[in-house]
C-alpha cells in the first residue's frame, strides 16, 4: 500500500514481513537533489503525521536518486525575519523531529550517498543510522551564516562528543562513512545499505514492539534527565510490559521450549 502526498516529494509505502509485521518505508523522492524545499517540507509533515496517527512496527527513513538529499533550498530562508526563522524551526521541531522520536516503533535511516543538512539532522532524530561506505555527511549551514536548527549540533553531539559536533558544524566540511561509524554517529556500513536496511527493519519489527518502544522511553528519560531520571521512569515503563500478549507469549514459550522460539505481534 502507498500513500502519497500530492507533491510527491516523498512516497510513504507499508509492507508485510513474513511474519506479518507492517513496515513503513518513508522515501525521499524528489530526485535528483531531494532538496528539502516547502513541498518536501510539507510531504514530511503530512507522512510523519499519518504514521503518528497508525504507526507501523519499525520505520525506514531512504532516499532514491544519486544522493540523499543536496540539503535546503535556500529560497526557504530568504527574507525572513528574526520572529520567522525562529517560527520556522519551532514547527519543523513540532511536526518533523519530536513525532519521528516519538513513534513508538524503531526507526532507521538508509544513507547511500551524500546526506546534507536537513536531511542529516532528520537522521540523526532516528533510532538506528545505516550507511553506505560512499555515503558522505554534512551540515554546511554556515555557508548562508546559518547553524543547523532541526537538531543536528546537540544528537550529534549525544553521539559523536560536544568536541567532534563543534567541529563538524563550524568547519562545513564532509565527513564519510567510516568516519561517522568510528565517531558512532554510524551504527554500521553496508555496500548494500539498502538491503541491509530493509532486512534490518523488518527483523525489529518482527520483534516485540512495545519492548522496543519501552527502550526508546527509557532512553529519552536519560537523554533528558541524566541516568537518576531514566531509573525513575524505568519500573513503570517496564512494567507495564508485564501486562502485553508479547511478554506472556514469550515467557511461556522460553518455560516450554527455550528461548528464541517466541514469536510476537506486537500487542
Amino acid at each position: 500500500m502507498t500513500e502519497r502526498s500530492e507533491t510527491k516529494a516523498t512516497r510513504l509505502e507499508r509492507e508485510t514481513t513474513d511474519g506479518g509485521a507492517e513496515v513503513a518505508v518513508l522515501t525521499l523522492a524528489n530526485p535528483p537533489l531531494n532538496l528539502f524545499d516547502q513541498a518536501m517540507f510539507d510531504a514530511l509533515v503530512d507522512d510523519i503525521a499519518a504514521l503518528t496517527a497508525n504507526p507501523p512496527r519499525a520505520l525506514l527513513l531512504r532516499a532514491e536518486g544519486k544522493v540523499v538529499s543536496g540539503g535546503v533550498d535556500v529560497h526557504v530562508f530568504d527574507g525572513l525575519t528574526t520572529e520567522e526563522g525562529a517560527e520556522l524551526w519551532r514547527s519543523l521541531f513540532a511536526q518533523i523531529i519530536h513525532p519521528l522520536e516519538a513513534l513508538p516503533c524503531p526507526v532507521l535511516f538508509a544513507a547511500h550517498g551524500l546526506t546534507l543538512t536537513a536531511a542529516f539532522e532528520i537522521a540523526l532524530a532516528c533510532d538506528i543510522i545505516l550507511a553506505a561506505p560512499k555515503a558522505k555527511f554534512g551540515l554546511v549551514e554556515t555557508v548562508v551564516g546559518l547553524t543547523p536548527s532541526m537538531g543536528g549540533p546537540q544528537r550529534l553531539a549525544e553521539r559523536a562528543g560536544s568536541g567532534r559536533a563543534r567541529e563538524f558544524v563550524m568547519t562545513g566540511d564532509l565527513y564519510d562513512a567510516k568516519t561517522m561509524a568510528d565517531w558512532g554517529v554510524v551504527n554500521a556500513v553496508h555496500e548494500d545499505v539498502d538491503s541491509a536496511a530493509r532486512e534490518l527493519a523488518h527483523r525489529l519489527a518482527q520483534g516485540p514492539t512495545k519492548a522496543h518502544a519501552a527502550t526508546k522511553q527509557i532512553v529519552a528519560a536519560w537523554r533528558s534527565g541524566g541516568v537518576a531520571h531514566a531509573d525513575s521512569v524505568t519500573p513503570e515503563v517496564s512494567g507495564e510490559l508485564f501486562a502485553t500478549d508479547d511478554l506472556r507469549g514469550a515467557v511461556r514459550s522460553f518455560l516450554e521450549v527455550g528461548p528464541g522460539k517466541a514469536t510476537y505481534t506486537g500487542r
